[in-house]
C-alpha cells in the first residue's frame, strides 16, 4: 500500500491518530463528567447519606477502641474481675 498513498485523497496515518486521540479525549472528558454527576447524585440521596453517616460512625468506632491499652491487659484485668466477683 506504500507507493498508493498518494491516492488517500490527502488523508494521511498521522492525521487518523490525532482524530482518534481527540475523539478518545472527548470521550474520556465525558465519561468523567457522567461518573462525577452520578457520584454528586448518589451523596444527595438518602442511601448515599446512609452510607456517608455508617462510614462516619465506623471511623468513630475505629477511634474510640482500645484507647492505648494493651488487649491482653484489658482481657486479663476482666478474668480477674471474674474470679473476684
Amino acid at each position: 500500500m506504500g507507493c498508493f498513498d498518494c491516492f488517500d485523497g490527502g488523508y494521511s496515518k498521522q492525521q487518523k491518530q490525532e482524530e482518534d486521540r481527540l475523539a478518545s479525549e472527548e470521550a474520556r472528558s465525558k465519561a468523567a463528567e457522567a461518573a462525577q454527576k452520578r457520584q454528586e447524585q448518589f451523596e444527595q440521596s438518602a442511601v448515599g447519606r446512609a452510607a456517608k453517616a455508617q462510614l462516619a460512625a465506623a471511623a468513630k468506632q475505629n477511634t474510640n477502641t482500645n484507647k492505648g491499652e494493651p488487649a491482653l491487659k484489658v482481657f486479663f484485668s476482666l478474668y480477674l474481675l471474674h474470679f473476684v466477683v
